[in-house]
């Protein structure tokens, strides 16, 4: 079950609280501390907040930058980010029931607030729009993938969907774009162990046990380029992008696989061509056979 936040505010725009439980140091104000802990929020940020009376405890009552830092006080405060960038693109509600909401998400959303994404996450997005402070993310999917995610709409009943996840008891389609290589042995099955790579934002195969299985098929091919479907049975971070790259297969529009680039040069014209087209289960509350496909689609092979 989802751990409960005691006495925590409520969502602010769709973004819940953020919280810090004050450790024992030698610091001689509440101020002195966060500037300390959070190094990259400046000091004049965190001293609006607090005089604005946007930093409160577990009982309600405002902090102040001169507070003393009392071990073990329980603080909420709201993210923010300055000139977050709008990403034009919307996801689509495919269900919801009082227990699981299925969203169709478009490229370049992230799932949750990371880095220089609050507002402009998945996750705050229909928070905001469906006045559902309790939603939250079953599994995940990347900030460069489209398609479905499942969210929680009922902490009571969470951990029974995160559970399929976690016993690898949910189908899981995707469909990518990729080079042809009709000289590979398809349909092949790839097991691997995927870690760490060069960069902290890459993935690779690494020798050790597997950990990491996908099962790929070609759907279509069209000259230099095919229509893969792939079926993970694994979750490893960035797993369809890596086995494919590992083939000499990456995919059409990889920013990271397998050449890293820049951040701030997203190209909202050139989408990775990854979607997480269909999920089924049986849901673990009502026993039903569920599945949902996505509504996107990836580039046509012949307009490539």
């Amino acid at each position: 079950m989802a751990r409960p936040r005691p006495n925590a505010p409520p969502a602010r725009h769709g973004v819940s609280p953020s919280c810090v439980v004050l450790p024992a140091g030698p610091w001689p104000t509440l101020l002195d501390f966060l500037l300390e802990r959070f190094p990259s929020v400046p000091a004049a940020d965190w001293q609006a907040r607090l005089d604005a009376g946007e930093v409160v405890d577990a009982e309600g009552h405002a902090a102040s930058a001169h507070d003393a830092p009392t071990p073990g006080r329980r603080l909420y405060y709201y993210r923010g980010v300055p000139a977050e960038p709008r990403i034009p693109f919307e996801a689509t509600v495919l269900w919801q029931d009082e227990h699981l909401l299925v969203v169709d998400k478009p490229h370049f959303l992230p799932v949750i607030p990371s880095g220089k994404y609050v507002q402009e996450t998945l996750l705050v997005r229909l928070k905001a729009q469906l006045g559902l402070d309790a939603l939250s993310p079953i599994h995940r999917i990347d900030r460069d993938t489209a398609g479905l995610v499942l969210f929680s709409v009922n902490p009571a009943t969470r951990n029974a969907y995160q559970a399929l996840f976690r016993d690898r008891v949910v189908d899981k389609t995707y469909q990518c774009i990729a080079p042809s290589n009709p000289a590979l042995p398809w349909p092949l099955h790839r097991e691997s162990r995927i870690g760490q790579g060069a960069h902290f934002m890459q993935q690779a195969e690494v020798p050790g046990p597997v950990n990491a299985i996908t099962d790929i098929d070609v759907l279509e091919t069209h000259g230099a380029w095919a229509r893969y479907q792939l079926r993970p049975l694994t979750g490893q971070r960035h797993q369809l992008r890596v086995h494919m790259a590992a083939l000499g297969l990456p995919l059409l529009f990889d920013g990271i696989y397998p050449t890293l680039t820049p951040e701030d040069a997203t190209d909202y014209r050139r989408p990775l061509q990854l979607l997480a087209q269909q999920i089924a289960f049986t849901d673990p509350i009502t026993g039903e056979a569920r599945s949902f496909a996505s509504e996107r689609n990836l580039l046509a092979l012949q307009n490539l």
